[in-house]
This record gives C-alpha cells, structure tokens and sequence, in this order.
C-alpha cells in the first residue's frame, strides 16, 4: 500500500466515517489478496472517498491525466498527491490515448492490486443507473481477474454534482460489495464483452435498486472528476 494511502488510511478514513457514519454490507465479498475489479455506480465525487474509506486494501482509482500535468506550485502538488495515492491517470480524450489507463491497470491488477472503475463512464446525472461501458470487461478479461460488482447509495446527498466541497455531515449511507463476478476464460469478442458488462450492470443494480436506464449516461457540462473514465 503506497505511503500516502496508509497515511490517509489511519488518519483521514477514520474521520470521514465518524462523520459520514456509511453502512456497510458484504465485506466478506472482498478477497484479501490478489487483483480485483471494483465495478460501481458513480453518484457523486465522494463515492471515491467512501469507498476508500470501508475497504481495509488499497485502491487504484482512475484520474484525469490533467492532474499528473499541471504546472506551478499547485500542479506539482496534485500530481505529487496522485502519484502518492497510487492513482491511474486516464486520457478523457478518448481512442488510443484512454487506453493507455487501461494498459496500465493491467501490471496493476496482475501485481495483486484492486482497481476502481465506474461503468456508466461519469455521474449519473437524475441517480438512475446507465449503460455499462465495455472497458470493464475488457479488462477483466485481459487481467483474467474477477470483478466485484459495487453499490452505493446516498453519496449524491454528501456531494451533489456541482458542488465543490463533500458536507461533513452524517447521511443516510450504503455501500454493499456482491459476489465476485468471474470472467475467467470468457472471449472478448464485442458481443461477449457486452453481454459480461450487461451482467455486471444488472448485479449492481441489485444492490442499488436504481432504476435503470439501457443508454449510455448523457455527457455533462460539469468539469470531469477524478473517478470518470471513458472506458
């Protein structure tokens, strides 16, 4: 676990549950050891400080590569953060360049990492539940590891879409891990790959109860997010 996630773990995690007080199901779905897919809805920027706060390993979230770029005093601090974080960058462009968050996720999962990915691509923008992107079972597939389907729900109303800061205030919070989905062998054809991310979907969304919605999430006018990925 890199130093600075360590750091977090024992004094900033402890913190964000005192005050966020989430509910928690299914820990036992998480293996102690070796690569892991994470697939979750994505409400609000603060899924990533949940879930980094409930479960006890590592996470390698995707981030804009924008932040490992930035100049000047604040760039070279968020880049610092990042790296320390052990985060992924991931090109928002799109073709080639995303793919090379893919690559990298790949060693990572292989190396007995647990990796974070976001199906739905960015927030849902009314809390319903969108169409998988296929970057999740592509990489499954790729890192033969299995993925375990995510969800949460309450974390919009900790920090709505828009808003800059997450409120540090108790709410009604859920996070419920399911059972590991294994692809292992599976081809990945692009029909197999959609009817793998379909699957993932539909688990996630017995554990949210969201309404689901069979198209990809609309594009939003808000700035991407650590956390959104075009894969």
């Amino acid at each position: 676990m890199p130093l600075l996630y360590t750091i977090g773990k024992l004094t900033v995690a402890p913190a964000l549950r005192l005050a966020w007080r989430p509910s928690v199901e299914g820990l036992e779905h998480i293996p102690p050891t070796g690569g892991a897919i994470f697939a979750a809805n994505h409400l609000s920027v603060a899924d990533e400080l949940l879930l980094g706060t409930v479960v006890p390993r590592h996470l390698a979230f995707w981030a804009k590569s924008d932040y490992f770029k930035g100049t000047g005093l604040r760039g070279r601090f968020s880049k610092a953060v990042l790296t320390g974080l052990g985060a992924i960058p991931v090109e928002r462009a799109g073709g080639r360049a995303a793919l090379s968050a893919f690559d990298a996720a790949i060693p990572a999962l292989k190396g007995g990492d647990l990796v974070v990915v976001y199906p739905e691509g960015t927030r849902s923008p009314d809390g319903r539940l969108y169409r998988g992107r296929t970057g999740v079972a592509r990489l499954a597939v790729a890192a033969q590891v299995p993925v375990i389907p995510v969800g949460t729900i309450g974390t919009e109303k900790v920090q709505p879409i828009g808003a800059r800061m997450p409120r540090l205030l108790p709410a009604d919070i859920t996070i419920r891990f399911g059972k590991p989905l294994d692809f292992t062998g599976r081809p990945d054809d692009r029909t197999s790959l959609r009817a793998m991310t379909d699957e993932v979907m539909s688990e996630i969304q017995k554990l949210t109860g969201q309404e689901y919605v069979p198209r990809y999430a609309p594009p939003r006018a808000h700035p991407a997010t650590p956390g959104d990925t075009p894969l």
